[in-house]
């Protein structure tokens, strides 16, 4: 029977904290999770969810993977515990790994999460930060497996802003060997520091492009991807944005350009008409509900990974 392989890092900070053996593990532990042919009990186990931001699928993915572990989880809002009252982290992360046995961090700088992993003597999990969101990637190419029973010459499209989901689509990408592509308006590029790392994983650096024309990003994609344009936390940059990246909806004139058996997936929330309109999301070739309930299956594998 199938079994879950310790992971060589303790934590999981960023989607460059697992190889490529090891993503492809936890894919194939979701698959059989999904397909119910595998029963993992992490009795008495606690994960302990610290949220900084709002969260609907990550939190409720998260609580339903480890209860389906045989698991509990505990949530740590910051607003009613002393977190918000401005305890260190060093001090709260020490206090916690005594109670827990995992922390699923939501924060804003990726240093605050390096933070919580460095006085921490249990796993700490990226629950998504301003720089990354590695467990989004885990599901996007869940997804992008079960579609097209691989990875091997496709083509991902992100259009929108270079925030943390592209950024951990770059790095996941480069690791699987994926071409993506990212179409972003002047300014609004993937971090440097991304792009850099991506570019020494790659074999064929060619694999990765960035460009601020989503016309031709698209044109022979097979997965065409995108996220809001303001993340949380630039709700005052909203109208600012949204004059920016006029013409980076994904509509039916753009979706037409990609492989005509292209899919297209969002990590929600969306809003339509926006990043992408009605039409496209409730289209045959819409994989975004799939997508989301994938949340579930990959966070099941990669505690089975941590917490076995």
């Amino acid at each position: 029977m199938l079994k879950p392989v310790k992971l060589a890092n303790k934590n999981y900070l960023s989607s460059l904290d697992i190889s490529l053996k090891e993503i492809n593990h936890i894919l194939e532990l979701s698959t059989n999770f999904k397909n119910n042919n595998l029963n993992i009990e992490l009795k008495n186990k606690v994960l302990g969810l610290i949220f900084e931001k709002s969260s609907t699928r990550t939190r409720v993915s998260f609580q339903v993977a480890m209860s389906r572990l045989g698991g509990t989880t505990i949530d740590l809002n910051p607003n009613t515990s002393q977190i918000g009252r401005g305890e260190p982290i060093k001090d709260t992360a020490r206090v916690l790994s005594r109670y827990c046995d995992a922390l699923a961090v939501r924060t804003f700088n990726q240093s605050n999460l390096e933070e919580y992993a460095k006085w921490s003597t249990k796993p700490v999990i990226n629950a998504l930060t301003d720089l990354e969101h590695p467990c989004q990637a885990l599901a996007d190419f869940l997804t992008i497996k079960e579609e097209f029973s691989g990875f091997e010459n496709l083509v991902l499209t992100f259009i929108g802003d270079g925030n943390n989901v592209a950024n951990s689509l770059i790095l996941t990408g480069a690791l699987l060997g994926i071409e993506i592509r990212i179409a972003c308006p002047k300014g609004y590029e993937p971090d440097t520091f991304v792009i850099n790392k991506a570019l020494e994983i790659y074999k064929n650096k060619n694999l990765l492009k960035i460009t601020n024309d989503p016309y031709s990003a698209v044109i022979g994609a097979n997965v065409l991807y995108t996220d809001v344009w303001s993340s949380m936390g630039e709700e005052n940059q909203k109208e600012e944005k949204d004059k920016d990246f006029n013409g980076f909806t994904i509509d039916s004139n753009l979706l037409k350009r990609a492989e005509k058996k292209a899919i297209v997936l969002h990590c929600l929330p969306a809003y339509r008409s926006k990043e992408i309109t009605d039409l496209v999301i409730e289209s045959d070739n819409s994989r975004i509900f799939e997508q989301a309930e994938n949340r579930m299956h990959v966070q099941q594998a990669l505690l089975a990974c941590l917490l076995s």
